[in-house]
């Protein structure tokens, strides 16, 4: 196996260059172990089916962390310094890039997307075939080089930072092997913040899948005439023109209006359908520019400006203002309608026309680099319905811990109050995170993968788009948490011997965002440099 020459890419910038020639060895070391070890797994895995198939235009391997998984003596990946993947595992950088750009989600620490004057995504940068070391010893831990420090020597100064407050939990699995291989307080149940959307995602994807989609309909009542517009819980439904598979009201109104036109019906009572969703619309922290009320039809995440992403103010009732974008849509091509208001679509009501979302794959991805919150609690109560539990806060909660213990994973200490980490008393332990990611990569659990390809890269997208700009960029991909006082990182790096490792760590009592995330952030660099046993 050879590691791809590197220098056709350097005129991506000086920092990519850096990237390239700190990551180039470990990837040839990692390379020429895995190569025997990757022939007889793609063997044995056999041809992809064709709806899998990568197009003949897409000439590069790319890093998936997902290929790794406890119990196996080898995994395989596919890396590329910049790291955005497909939709089956591997993403595009042109349809990462879009979204970072164009339709990122709300987060409730500091902004999402491509940092400004950041190498463009790969395919400008270089793509590298990363394998891990399969050499093991028979307990299952980690060879480093001759001299390799112990994962305590190196992580216990950097995570005793004043920086990180009065308490901070660690841990860190590797992920071939399960083994955990450093342990502080990784049993002891903090908040999580925004990590919990890692919890959600597992969640989700176990219980409707990747491939589900979320739809809206516009139906008609065959007695009474009215056009009901039903909210199918798609947190991505836009009312701008539709593109790159996101649903778009403007569509589903067009489609709909033909059909009544067909009908001779220019005129109709207009309502709209809520009833998917229970319980409160408001989160339990009231009316922030964070997150919408959660409502089953939405439009643009209640965005009362023209925003795509950050804080924003938001609609009171989305609902209602979504339904009102509609009725002009109809208006626009024929329709005439009435104000909008409240109703419930009958099981007689004829279905006009339809949008379904992305699959849930993407809306995970998205969810996950960019910390979008609103689709963080719509795929909790998308959670909670498909598990038998109501459409609520309570619901989805109660579905995600579910799902969880389901899975096998440990649950002591967890407690789960939304699917976004907004709500403070949400508890997580660094164990079940670093167990969470490594169930993602688990081979029989393919449906699992985006919560790997989702997770943001470090100086390149999503919340980590401003982060680790002159350090370990492109190397350690990680969620990211911030509430007042409270800091957490979860993720996967490479080391330096070619090792993926899963890491969680979290701070509580912080007093400076800023400081707290730069003490994590070399925490997680020193990880990706180290080589320790």
């Amino acid at each position: 196996m050879v590691v791809p020459e590197l220098r056709p890419w350097r005129a991506a910038g000086p920092q990519l260059e850096r990237i390239a020639n700190a990551v180039r060895p470990r990837l040839a070391r990692a390379a020429t172990a895995a190569k025997p070890h990757l022939a007889r797994w793609t063997r044995a895995r056999g041809p992809r089916p064709p709806h899998l198939r990568r197009p003949r235009s897409v000439r590069t391997w790319q890093y998936t962390a997902g290929a790794a998984t406890a119990g196996l003596a080898l995994a395989a990946g596919v890396v590329t310094v910049a790291g955005p993947w497909d939709a089956d595992g591997q993403r595009t950088a042109e349809r990462d890039r879009a979204v970072a750009l164009q339709r990122s989600g709300g987060a409730d620490h500091g902004g999402s997307g491509t940092a400004a004057g950041a190498p463009r995504p790969a395919p400008s940068a270089a793509p590298v075939l990363v394998g891990l070391d399969a050499a093991r010893s028979a307990a299952g831990t980690l060879q480093a080089a001759p001299g390799g420090k112990a994962f305590s020597d190196v992580l216990g100064p950097l995570l005793s930072a004043s920086a990180l407050g009065d308490t901070h939990t660690a841990a860190v699995v590797d992920v071939a092997t399960g083994t955990r291989v450093y342990d502080a307080g990784a049993d002891k149940a903090l908040t999580p913040a925004s990590t919990t959307k890692i919890a959600t995602a597992v969640a989700a994807l176990s219980a409707l899948g990747p491939d589900h989609r979320l739809t809206t309909r516009a139906a008609l009542e065959p007695d009474t005439g009215e056009l009901v517009l039903v909210g199918g819980g798609d947190p991505t439904l836009t009312a701008h023109e539709a593109s790159d598979g996101w649903a778009s009201l403007r569509t589903l109104a067009a489609n709909a209006a033909k059909a009544l036109q067909r009908r001779g019906i220019h005129k109709v009572t207009l309502s709209y359908d809520t009833t998917l969703y229970s319980g409160p619309a408001l989160h339990p922290i009231g009316v922030n520019d964070n997150l919408a009320p959660v409502s089953a039809l939405t439009a643009d995440e209640g965005r009362a400006d023209d925003s795509t992403s950050g804080p924003a103010a938001r609609a009171s009732d989305p609902a209602q203002a979504a339904a009102g974008e509609f009725a002009g849509f109809l208006d626009a091509a024929g329709i005439t309608t009435t104000p909008p208001g409240p109703s419930k679509a009958s099981t007689r009501a004829e279905t006009l026309a339809t949008v379904s979302s992305p699959p849930l794959s993407t809306l995970v991805e998205r969810m996950l680099t960019n910390s979008d919150n609103d689709i963080a609690e719509h795929l909790a109560r998308q959670t909670a319905l498909a598990s038998g539990e109501p459409g609520s806060f309570d619901g989805g909660a109660k579905a995600i811990s579910a799902r969880l213990t389901k899975l096998g994973l440990p649950m002591s200490g967890a407690s789960f109050h939304d699917g976004s980490g907004l709500d403070r008393d949400d508890r997580l332990t660094a164990g079940l995170l670093t167990g969470l990611l490594v169930t993602a990569g688990d081979p029989e659990r393919p449906g699992l993968r985006p919560v790997l390809t989702g997770l943001p890269v470090a100086g390149f997208t999503g919340t980590l788009a401003d982060r680790y700009t002159d350090s370990a960029a492109g190397v350690v991909r990680a969620k990211t948490g911030t509430l007042t006082g409270v800091n957490t990182l979860a993720g996967t790096v490479v080391d330096a011997d070619g090792h993926l490792l899963a890491f969680a760590f979290m701070a509580s009592g912080t007093t400076s965002p800023t400081e707290a995330e730069s003490a994590l952030d070399k925490t997680a660099t020193a990880l990706a440099n180290c080589g320790c046993r």
